[in-house]
Order: C-alpha cells, then structure tokens, then sequence
C-alpha cells in the first residue's frame, strides 16, 4: 500500500511512511505504509508488507520496553475505528495511540562506531562532541553507548546532529536529561535482549511526546530496519 485513502475519519498529515488521521480529539490512528524513505527522502517504489513489519515490529518493542518509559499505545483495535470497507487499509499495519506533543527532536542512542559516526570519529576522535577512545575500529562496540541527539527534518531535508547543550536549549534542561536517561536504558535493555538471539542493534532512534500532565512518554515507531 503506497498510501492509505480513508474516508471515515479526519485525515492530519502523510509523512514519509507514515499516514495519520484523527480519532476524537485526544488519539491518532498511524498508519504504517509500505513508503520507503532513505537518508529522509521518499522513494517512489514501495516495498510489499513493509508497514505489517514495522508496526509487528514496534508493537512488540512498545510491549517489552513498556517498564521502562509509557508509550503512546491504546490497546484499542484499529478496525474498530475505521468503516468495515477501510478495515484492510489498517489491519496488522496501524495503531491507535494517544495525541500528544512530540518533542522537535530525535533521541539517538550509539552502541557501535559504524555510519556517519564512523566518518566523525575519523575526522575527530570523537562522536558528535563526545570524545572517545583512541584506536577504534569500524563497527567496534563501544565502551558504554552515548546519546547524540538530532533535529527532526522535514521531507526532503536531512535531520543534523545537534550538542546535548542545544537539545536543552530547544526542550529544557530537565526534560533533555530525562530524554537522554530513558533513551539509554531502552536502547541498553533492547540490544541486550537482541544480541543473546544473534542480532546487533548497533544504534537506534526514539522520539518522545509529552502528555497532559507533562509526563514523557515514548512515540513514532520502536527498534525498527527504518
């Protein structure tokens, strides 16, 4: 499905894969689409069953990391918000979850030096500010993961890696700690629990919303191939 075409509810925004509509006044239903983005521009060929698999995919992250942090998730059916002949448009591709602020930027955690933080360790010894060992190798572990938070871009622009001090700039001091703590200890509990079944989670991206009462909550997509 290259984009969803619902008509029983109020449609808000497409974004690169994701199509979302409104569901009252206090919840979303997101709709994973088989779009596919690279380096944050739309590609025009979908990929068949991609959005079943990130929304199984982030289903089960939601679930297992949910003693971390709360989540946006509802535990409401999507085909029950949607009219019987739209039911397929959303089945094992969607979620209904509660509309919050999101925070403008993306919580990145750093367990491997491998991609762009490759090159920056290259050029500085150090990734995005934070110096570390010397003699590391590609795709090496390192010692202990790091946060290296980003801008969240528009379709068609890149997201830039920013200082934790511009992140407290943007969302406040407090609030950045506790986006770094969380990003940490979720990206620690799920690379653990990936690398005893054979799989290297060697970084990752969260992004986080705020609820009525100003709690953090984590949003978007969890531990997903995008």
């Amino acid at each position: 499905m290259l984009e969803s075409s619902l008509k029983s509810l109020p449609f808000l925004h497409r974004g690169k894969v994701r199509d979302i509509y409104a569901v009252a006044d206090d919840k979303l239903l997101v709709i994973q689409t088989d779009r596919l983005s690279a380096f944050d521009v739309v590609l025009p060929t979908p990929i068949p069953g991609k959005g079943q698999v990130l929304t199984a995919l982030s289903l089960f992250w939601f679930r297992k990391l949910a003693h971390v942090i709360p989540n946006h998730l509802t535990g409401i059916e999507p085909e029950s918000v949607v009219s019987p002949d739209e039911r397929s448009q959303v089945a094992g591709r969607a979620m209904v979850v509660r509309r919050l602020k999101p925070l403008p930027i993306e919580a990145i955690a750093r367990g491997y030096v491998i991609g762009s933080g490759w090159k920056d360790y290259q050029r500085t010894g150090a990734i995005c500010g934070i110096p570390l060992p010397a003699g590391l190798r590609e795709a090496e572990r390192l010692p202990q993961p790091i946060f290296t938070p980003s801008t969240k871009a528009p379709i068609g622009k890149h997201d830039e890696n920013i200082p934790f001090a511009e992140m407290e700039w943007l969302v406040g001091a407090d609030r950045a700690l506790a986006v770094r703590d969380a990003t940490l200890r979720l990206y620690a509990e799920a690379a653990d629990y990936a690398r005893l079944r054979g799989i290297i989670i060697a970084d990752t991206k969260f992004e986080f919303g705020i609820d009525g009462a100003g709690a953090l909550v984590l949003i978007d997509e969890a531990l997903t191939p995008d």
